[in-house]
């Protein structure tokens, strides 16, 4: 069993404010998340919190904020992911095409490892991450479409 709930607070707090924060968007914050978890244990491990608190509750912290950020991207609409998607590409990605291989990657390993593979969430993830990369790539594809202030893609909006 892990530590307490009132012994996480500060290491949680201490990862929002020293690491999370730094990093920008949702979508980069669930990134970060899932990759300090080693897909082979399951586990989590962040070097800093296990240096300032211990290596269990580093990774107690780790899995509550990997939830946390799953269960927001999961649920958030597709025209925001979209958005997400778009603001993480033009925040250092050096091609959209390579970022997209690594985004459906991402669909499939971003769960929490405490959340089933065949939960509806995470189908539903997958599922928008899908649609999402579609509407980003297509967007790519064609640089002439004026971009509409209004909407979360650089597609035209339907009838247009």
């Amino acid at each position: 069993m892990g530590p307490s709930p009132s012994l996480v607070e500060d290491p949680l707090r201490d990862l929002r404010n020293r690491t999370l924060a730094k990093l920008d968007g949702d979508l980069a914050r669930l990134v970060y998340l899932a990759s300090t978890r080693d897909y082979n244990t399951g586990r989590y491990a962040h070097d800093g919190l296990s240096f300032r608190f211990s290596e269990s509750v580093a990774e107690t912290v780790l899995a509550a904020a990997h939830r946390e950020a799953f269960a927001s991207q999961a649920v958030s609409p597709l025209r925001v992911l979209v958005s997400q998607l778009e603001h993480y590409i033009r925040s250092g990605w050096a091609h959209p095409d390579e970022l997209c291989r690594c985004m459906e990657l991402l669909g499939r390993v971003s769960n929490p490892a405490s959340c089933s593979r065949r939960s509806l969430t995470v189908r539903l993830f997958i599922s928008n991450v899908k649609v999402a990369l579609a509407i980003v790539e297509a967007a790519w594809q064609e640089p002439q479409v004026l971009q509409d202030p209004r909407s979360a893609s650089r597609l035209p909006s339907p009838g247009r």
